[in-house]
């Protein structure tokens, strides 16, 4: 199913949801993946995204019922032409964080309300969030849908990856168990 979302003066953001079996028997397995073109797309070994994306998609299809929520926030939702410009600054020494800042953006521009919004008009009022990010159950809270459970969505780091994933932990606070 595809969404449409404006929130603020932010611009049009758009959303699918992949919903598979009965979503309201218990709590749903639910993924909010963002896209990542150069991971879910070209394998970039840069990141973890197709990795998470996988996992979840397997997690899904084994318990049966859940939803994606594949979201256009490109970069942490600063877009294709300045992630571009991101990576740039990262083979030039800085951290995602850092490189993001410099360009002018948040460290992660996502607010996660059109996500939140998709999920209610599904009717659920009650997930399992398969994510590493606070800011994910935050959101969802926020928006009065209860995470019952926060499902780890932890890949094997690569060695192009481990800085990327140090930093997602050490300054935009995901929550890892192996780290």
């Amino acid at each position: 199913m595809g969404f449409e979302g404006q929130f603020g003066s932010s611009e049009k953001e758009e959303a699918v949801a992949l919903v598979m079996g009965d979503i309201h028997a218990t709590p749903p397995l639910v993924r909010i993946h963002s896209q990542c073109l150069t991971g879910d797309v070209f394998d970039s070994l840069r990141c973890d995204c197709r990795q998470q994306l996988e996992m979840a998609l397997e997690m899904i299809a084994e318990a049966g019922a859940g939803v994606l929520v594949y979201e256009q926030q490109e970069g942490r939702g600063i877009g294709l032409m300045a992630k571009l410009q991101a990576y740039e600054l990262q083979d030039q020494g800085r951290d995602t964080v850092q490189a993001n800042e410099e360009l002018g953006f948040k460290a992660d521009h996502r607010g996660f309300q059109l996500p939140a919004e998709i999920l209610a008009q599904l009717g659920l009022k009650a997930v399992r969030l398969l994510s590493n990010n606070p800011e994910k159950v935050a959101a969802l809270e926020a928006a009065g849908i209860k995470v019952t459970e926060r499902v780890p969505c932890e890949v094997e780091p690569n060695a192009e990856s481990e800085r990327y994933l140090n930093t997602k932990k050490e300054k935009l606070g995901h929550l890892f168990s192996k780290r």
